[in-house]
């Protein structure tokens, strides 16, 4: 009962919040240079310090096995509640190295309705269902290839929509800027 009550109060928070984040975000573009895509995300800023999520748009990330192996970039973003640090929604991005095609992986919170899924917007478009396929204690994890229509509608998009049903049928989206989505993808690729 305690995780549905959460889970609802996130989703208002989260709803309410998406233009303070966004305008932060912009704000955040305008006046600092882009972190080198080796370091961490920056830190949540102090207007965000109210427990609201946070977001700082797509992120690449590249690590190497050993100083020999070549690079593996993939891009993530991640929404987060900035009083507590905990993960409500990461995106993470990756080319598969050996089909060489975009996979999208999602960790999603616990105390989730699983038969139910996520499901993936960008903008008014079409909804693409996701199934969850493992749970632990860190979220529930679902992933699915970015097909080629997927791809081109996040490039052009202006907003991801995840949503999900917590266990009392509540449907909770989490809506995520795309923005700077074509310059981080254009990294990995």
């Amino acid at each position: 009962m305690l995780m549905q009550s959460r889970l609802v109060a996130l989703a208002a928070a989260v709803l309410l919040s998406i233009g303070a984040a966004q305008a932060q975000q912009g704000a955040k573009r305008n006046t600092a240079p882009p972190a080198p895509a080796t370091q961490p995300a920056p830190a949540p800023t102090q207007a965000q310090a109210d427990g609201t999520p946070g977001q700082s748009g797509w992120i690449v990330r590249c690590t190497s096995a050993s100083r020999d192996a070549p690079l593996e970039c993939a891009m993530e973003q991640n929404a987060v509640l900035t009083k507590t640090g905990q993960t409500v929604l990461l995106v993470n991005i990756r080319i598969a190295p050996d089909t060489r095609t975009p996979v999208a992986l999602l960790q999603l919170p616990l105390g989730l309705n699983l038969p139910i899924g996520a499901k993936l917007q960008v903008d008014e478009g079409k909804t693409v269902d996701l199934q969850i396929q493992t749970c632990e204690n860190r979220g529930c994890y679902a992933s699915i290839p970015v097909t080629p229509d997927l791809l081109a509608a996040l490039r052009s998009g202006k907003q991801l929509k995840v949503s999900f049903q917590n266990m009392a049928k509540e449907t909770i989206a989490i809506p995520m800027p795309l923005g700077d989505f074509s310059a981080a993808y254009d990294k990995i690729k």
